[in-house]
């Protein structure tokens, strides 16, 4: 089974800074796109941030500038380094990866860790 699991998270205040990291674990025989998504208390979770096998990367308009992902393959990790925060309460960080499972060739599938929540304080 794959598992990932976030840090990083916390309070900080508008225009502040901060790094979200997550791990990959588990048998699987490659991993493909991993992103960030955020949500919002009573809100659809929306995609962040991506960033594919081929290191190509792809942001939501509202972050672009301020965001940035970043993969280590070798160590199974994607980060997210957060600048010039904006006061927008607290919302969860997810972190989601693709990864190839199975026996042989095996399948793709999507998996997600629990979150962790930031709160930008204004």
């Amino acid at each position: 089974q794959v598992q990932l699991v976030e840090s990083g998270g916390g309070l900080v205040e508008a225009g502040g800074s901060l790094r979200l990291s997550c791990s990959v674990s588990g048998s699987m025989i490659g991993i493909g796109t991993m992103a960030w998504y955020r949500q919002a208390p009573g809100s659809q979770r929306d995609l962040v941030a991506a960033v594919r096998s081929d290191e190509s990367t792809h942001y939501r308009d509202a972050v672009k500038g301020r965001f940035t992902i970043t993969r280590d393959k070798d160590k199974k990790m994607v980060y997210l380094q957060m600048d010039n925060l904006k006061p927008e309460g607290a919302d969860v960080y997810y972190c989601s990866a693709d990864a190839r499972v199975g026996k042989g060739w095996g399948t793709w599938e999507n998996f997600w860790g629990l979150g962790t929540e930031v709160t930008v304080r204004s």
